[in-house]
């Protein structure tokens, strides 16, 4: 029993993993981690993506398991539709900045003489704070768009509460650890291209919201009209 319900706990830890490889996950991610300098600051945005799912995972948790009801399946359609809405709404503006935003040069003098500094008005200390909420929320709406089939993995493989909930949680460790991990790493070339050019850095940024609205459109249709929820 012991041996079963370890390796219940690492099969959870795993599908956490996984699941925080999604498509609309990474891509969300990326659009908010665009205009972060360094891998410090996207992993703390994935740390705060992984709050926000965990936030709404455990309250899906705790009406599956505790109250013991079930998630209708057009409630999760109806999230899932949401998250294409929020796709879009993430990747307009990084599409519209690389059309409009421009980089700013300025002359600085020094006591060993003047220099060029090329840099955008976009990046500022107070925009850089509402990052951490925005991760936060991002990750709320996928953890809601999601859970319901979640939580019925752990109602089918735990036999009783208790261990029901710690399979959600060793889930939600899964789900965390692998987006602070990935968000790090997407940060990268974000900042390598940044020290390269300021326009290559705006460039993938672009890439990176067209991505985000061509992944939306693609959930609201299989939500909305393969998926019926309009039906």
């Amino acid at each position: 029993m012991e041996a079963s319900v370890g390796m219940a706990l690492l099969l959870g830890l795993l599908l956490g993993a996984r699941h925080a490889v999604d498509a609309d996950h990474v891509v969300a991610i990326t659009t908010i981690i665009g205009r972060n300098r360094g891998m410090l600051r996207s992993a703390l945005v994935g740390l705060a993506w992984g709050a926000g799912h965990n936030l709404t995972l455990f309250g899906a948790g705790f009406v599956v398991l505790v109250l013991k009801l079930s998630i209708p399946h057009t409630f999760t359609l109806s999230a899932e539709f949401a998250v294409g809405v929020l796709l879009v709404i993430l990747g307009v503006p990084l599409v519209w900045q690389l059309m409009r935003r421009k980089a700013h040069a300025h002359v600085h003098q020094h006591d060993d003489g003047s220099h060029f500094h090329l840099h955008s008005h976009a990046d500022t200390p107070h925009h850089e704070h509402a990052h951490l909420r925005k991760p936060l929320l991002v990750g709320m709406l996928h953890g809601l768009a999601g859970s319901g089939a979640l939580t019925l993995v752990a109602l089918n493989t735990m036999p009783s509460l208790g261990q029901g909930l710690v399979f959600l949680a060793v889930f939600a460790l899964g789900i965390t650890a692998t987006m602070i991990v990935l968000s790090g790493l997407i940060g990268l070339p974000f900042r390598l291209a940044a020290q390269i050019s300021i326009r290559l850095g705006q460039w993938i940024q672009g890439a990176a919201g067209m991505g985000s609205i061509a992944l939306g459109l693609l959930v609201m249709w299989q939500t909305g009209l393969a998926g019926k929820l309009f039906h």
